[in-house]
C-alpha cells in the first residue's frame, strides 16, 4: 500500500500488541526503579567528587560518547516534527491547520517532561531516569504504525515527555561526574554537539529513509535507536550519592576507581550563614526569565522569519539563502561559548550571549530602508542565531552548577522546561492565525531580554572552575 496505513482498522493482532505496550512500558519502568527509595534532602552534600587535578580517563570518554549519543537520539525525534508534517498531512487528508496541532501536543509534552524527569532525578539518581525516559521513548515509536491522526496526537505527547527528560537530567549527571577543572567545557561541549547532531541526524534521516519508506519511517526508527542507548547503558553511571544512600558499596569503589573520585567520603557542613531562599529564588526567577526569553526568540522571531523576508519582497529562494548564509555565521557559536564558559568566565559568558540577543533585537528594528540592504539583514539574524544558540549551550550548564545536589535535577528541569514553553505558546497563537511582523516580535522582547540580562549579572555567581563541593558550602 506504499506505506499507506490510514483507514486500516486495527485487527486483534493491533490492539493485542497496543495492550502489551501499556502493559510492559510500567513494569519495565518498576524493573529499572532501585530497589531502595533513598533520601533526597539537601544534608547529603557532595561527598564525592573527583580532584581538580584528575584526568579525563577512558571511563570519562565512554560517559561522554554515550550521553552525546543519547542527548542526538533525543534531539532527533522532535527535530523530526518538521519532516513528518507534509507527509503526514498528505496521508490524513486533513489541513495544515490542523495538523499543527502535532507540534503544539509534541511541544507541550517537551515542557511537561522537562518537570517530570528533573523531579524523578532528584528521587530516584541520574541513570534511573535517563532509563526511564528512553523506555518510554522506545515505545512511542509505535507512533508510527497509528493509523488515525487521533492516536498520533496521543502518541505525540508521550514521545514529548520522553524527550523532554534527556537533556537537563544528563547535564545534572556530568556536572556530578565530572572533575571541576573540565566540567565547564565539557558540559557546553556536550550539550551543544547533542543538539546541532539531533538536527543533522533528523535531515539526514528524512533524506535517506522518507523519500523510500515514507514519513512513519521517521518515527519507527525511535525503536532501534532507544534500544541501542538501553543496550549502552552500562557505561552510565550513577551518582556517587545515590550509590552511597542505598548502601551500594561494591558499585560506589568501582565507580571511584573508574571515575578519580576522592577515595573516601568527605562530608561537609553547611555553614551558618548559608545563602537564604530568598537570593536562590531570584536567581531561580533569573534563570527561568532568560529560558522564556530564550524560548520566545528561538520559537517565535526565528520561526517567523522566513514568512516575514517575504513579506519584505524576498522571494522564498532569497529568503532561505539569507538565513543559510546567517546560519553559517553562527555554526562556530557552540566552540566559542564552551571556550569562553571554561576559560573566562561562565556568568558573564551566559550574560554577553544574552545581550548579543539583546543587541539583534535592535538590530531587528531598525529602518526597512537599512533592513533592505541585504550585508545589514544578514549580520542582525546572525547576532540572534549566534546568541540564541550560545544562550541555549551555557543556560543548562550554569544552572546545573548552581544549585545543591537534592534540587539540581528538578531546577534544570524547571529551566529546560521554561526553554520549551515559549514553543506551546508560539504554536497556540499560530492555530488562532497569529503572527507578528519582526519588528512586533523584537519590541514585546526587547525589555524581556534586557532584564534578564541585568539579573544574571546582578544575581548569578561565578562558576568556572570551582568544585561542587565549594558552590554548595558557599
Amino acid at each position: 500500500m506504499g506505506n499507506h496505513l490510514n483507514g486500516m482498522p486495527m485487527d486483534a493482532s493491533m490492539g493485542l500488541g497496543m495492550v502489551l505496550i501499556v502493559i510492559g512500558v510500567p513494569l519495565a519502568c518498576f524493573g529499572a526503579l532501585p530497589k531502595v527509595r533513598g533520601g533526597h534532602g539537601d544534608h547529603a552534600g557532595t561527598n564525592y567528587e573527583a580532584p581538580d587535578t584528575t584526568p579525563l580517563g577512558r571511563w570519562h570518554a565512554a560517559t561522554l560518547l554515550v550521553l552525546t549519543l543519547g542527548l542526538i537520539i533525543d534531539v532527533m525525534k522532535p527535530a523530526t516534527l518538521g519532516f513528518v508534517l507534509p507527509g503526514m498531512a498528505a496521508e490524513y487528508g486533513i489541513a495544515r491547520s490542523q495538523v499543527a496541532l502535532l507540534p503544539l501536543v509534541a511541544l507541550t509534552g517537551t515542557t511537561v517532561g522537562s518537570f517530570l524527569w528533573g523531579w524523578l532525578a532528584d528521587i530516584y539518581g541520574r541513570r534511573v531516569s535517563i532509563l526511564l525516559s528512553t523506555i518510554l521513548f522506545v515505545s512511542t515509536a509505535i507512533c508510527g504504525a497509528m493509523p488515525a491522526f487521533a492516536w498520533n496526537l496521543v502518541m505525540c505527547f508521550l514521545m514529548g515527555i520522553s524527550a523532554g527528560g534527556m537533556l537537563p537530567v544528563i547535564y545534572t549527571l556530568l556536572a556530578e561526574v565530572m572533575p571541576p577543572r573540565h566540567r565547564s567545557w565539557v558540559l557546553v561541549l556536550v550539550g551543544g554537539m547533542g543538539l546541532v547532531g539531533g538536527y543533522l541526524a533528523a535531515s539526514g534521516a528524512a533524506y535517506v529513509l522518507e523519500p523510500v519508506y515514507g514519513w512513519r519511517a521517521l518515527w519507527l526508527q525511535g525503536f532501534p535507536s532507544g534500544l541501542l542507548l538501553l543496550a549502552l547503558a552500562r557505561f552510565i553511571p550513577e551518582t556517587p550519592r545515590f550509590l552511597a544512600e542505598r548502601g551500594r558499596e561494591a558499585e560506589l569503589a568501582q565507580m571511584q576507581k573508574r571515575f578519580g573520585l576522592a577515595p573516601k567520603p568527605r562530608p561537609i557542613e553547611a555553614p551558618a550563614d548559608t545563602p537564604t531562599s530568598t537570593e536562590h529564588h531570584r536567581l531561580t526567577a533569573a534563570l527561568v526569565m532568560t529560558a522564556l526569553c530564550w524560548s520566545f526568540v528561538n520559537f517565535g522571531l526565528l520561526l517567523w522569519l522566513p514568512s516575514d523576508l517575504q513579506a519584505r519582497g524576498y522571494s522564498a529562494e532569497v529568503a532561505s539563502g539569507i538565513l543559510a548564509k546567517s546560519s553559517l555565521l553562527a555554526f562556530p557559536t557552540v566552540l566559542l561559548a564552551a571556550l569562553f564558559y571554561a576559560r573566562r568566565s561562565s556568568k558573564w559568558t551566559l550574560v554577553g550571549t544574552v545581550g548579543l540577543t539583546f543587541a539583534g533585537l535592535i538590530g531587528a528594528m531598525l529602518p526597512p530602508s537599512l533592513l533592505s540592504w541585504e550585508p545589514v539583514l544578514i549580520a542582525v539574524i546572525a547576532m540572534l542565531i549566534v546568541g540564541t544558540n550560545g544562550t541555549i549551550a551555557v543556560l543548562l550548564p550554569y544552572t546545573a552548577e548552581n544549585y545543591p545536589l537534592g534540587t539540581r535535577g528538578r531546577a534544570t528541569g524547571l529551566v529546560a522546561g521554561s526553554s520549551k514553553f515559549g514553543g506551546v505558546a508560539v504554536q497556540v497563537a499560530a492555530l488562532a492565525g497569529f503572527a507578528p511582523t519582526l519588528v512586533g516580535a523584537a519590541l514585546a522582547l526587547l525589555v524581556p531580554t534586557a532584564v534578564s540580562a541585568g539579573m544574571i549579572a546582578w544575581f548569578g555567581r561565578e562558576t568556572r572552575g570551582r568544585s561542587l563541593r565549594e558552590l554548595e558550602a558557599e
